[in-house]
């Protein structure tokens, strides 16, 4: 960049995963506004995972999406919807079923980790329900989002049935049903991954100064019981010298564990931060939420899926913790005016951009761009122009958030 010349940077490639409703609407006008105005960003790959993209291909997309990740190693996702047998009558499909493409992606890039971070906005530290960083990481793979199930069961009896490679029969459960409706839900949680977590976690740990803790209910469901003993191993075997060096656990103490009703009461009570939880995937899904409450947004809160790809390189998947908007989306659609926030998905985007670089060796040269982008939107809401729901009646509205914003990044390149 010399005087008045903008020399536009070479976004390295990446699989942008294009979602629905209002987050589609307003990322593509941060795109238009506030990337490829000084982004070479025509390498990107692009698969839609909206509803109608899915089911009219058969999930094909979905596919296509998953094989470039596993090669380009670098995601951006927009919110995405999972829908009901309702929605899917809405949108016109009625009888087909989706699944959610999460799920599906974590599974197939051996994905160990979601790593959900509240999002500290310089000039915003009074509206922050903690002092100090507050982090969690979920483990990416198994439980409810992969579970298998049947629904209006009637009365006699459910078996499960462990076959083995040989062909061996094992009855794991044999039980009645003594009454006419029922769910039944089977699912696996894979603890193969487990270790990497663990290192994973316990690293992020000392990296933000946060005393680690294991959340589970492993008194009531037995299940989750080696969830914790095989994150305690790797912390006796390979962590507990340098987090007791980093005086993040006392010496000698057992790795903490919070059972997960009582991680929901401190996640509230511990205003001052400094602390770190590792979960079972649903269990970290709800415990973020709840803490981006704590930040009066789920807009605030971060979310990276860490995978590894066949070749050992990692695989990051970047995206917002929220969902898609769906009550701003029928505001835009009826004509009326909306405010969106969209700090975590930028921050995504900007995340999935500089890991792009950093795969290439460029992650210096990208960091200029996303660090002028973020701080020219952190400083419009510090100055109280930001969404309403941040800086009440007097925010911006979306089209005037880009408008302020995008004079804001182009007078700092």
């Amino acid at each position: 960049m010399l005087g008045e010349i903008m020399v536009k940077i070479t976004a390295e490639k990446l699989v942008y995963i294009l979602g629905e409703e209002m987050a589609r609407h307003s990322m593509q006008l941060v795109l238009d506004n506030w990337v490829a105005p000084y982004v070479d960003i025509s390498g990107w790959e692009y698969y839609s995972l909206s509803v109608a993209d899915r089911a009219n291909s058969d999930d094909k997309v979905l596919k296509d999406a998953i094989s470039a990740g596993q090669k380009i190693k670098a995601i951006f996702k927009e919110p995405t919807i999972t829908p009901t047998a309702e929605q899917m009558v809405e949108f016109g499909f009625a009888g087909k079923k989706l699944g959610s493409p999460n799920g599906k992606m974590r599974q197939a890039w051996n994905g160990f980790a979601i790593s959900r971070d509240p999002i500290f906005v310089p000039g915003l530290e009074d509206q922050f329900g903690y002092k100090g960083t507050v982090i969690c990481d979920r483990h990416a793979v198994g439980g409810e989002y992969q579970a298998l199930y049947a629904n209006n069961v009637s009365k006699g009896k459910i078996k499960t049935i462990h076959v083995d490679e040989a062909g061996k029969e094992t009855v794991l459960n044999d039980q009645p049903v003594d009454n006419g409706d029922n769910a039944v839900v089977t699912y696996i949680n894979d603890y193969n991954n487990l270790p990497q977590l663990a290192a994973h976690f316990f690293q992020r740990c000392i990296d933000n100064d946060c005393k680690p803790y294991v959340v589970t209910k492993k008194t009531v469901f037995k299940w989750q019981e080696p969830f914790y003993d095989i994150i305690a191993k790797v912390f006796e075997k390979d962590w507990r010298g340098k987090l007791e060096a980093a005086k993040l656990v006392e010496k000698g103490a057992k790795l903490p564990h919070l059972l997960s009703d009582d991680a929901a009461m401190r996640s509230i009570r511990w205003k001052d931060g400094k602390f770190g939880m590792v979960a079972h995937n649903y269990d970290g899904d709800w415990l973020t939420d709840e803490q981006a409450q704590m930040f009066g947004s789920p807009g605030l809160i971060a979310s990276v899926m860490t995978g590894v790809a066949d070749n050992g390189d990692a695989i990051k998947m970047f995206e917002a913790a929220h969902g898609t908007m769906a009550d701003l989306w029928a505001q835009h659609k009826s004509g009326k005016e909306t405010s969106v926030n969209p700090i975590g998905m930028v921050h995504g985007l900007a995340g999935a951009m500089v890991h792009a670089a950093k795969l290439a060796g460029r992650e210096a040269e990208m960091k200029k761009f996303t660090t002028a982008m973020m701080n020219s939107l952190y400083e419009t809401y510090a100055e109280g122009k930001g969404s309403r729901d941040f800086c009440g009646p007097n925010g911006l509205s979306t089209d005037a958030l880009i408008k302020y914003v995008g004079d804001k990044i182009k007078a700092k390149l």
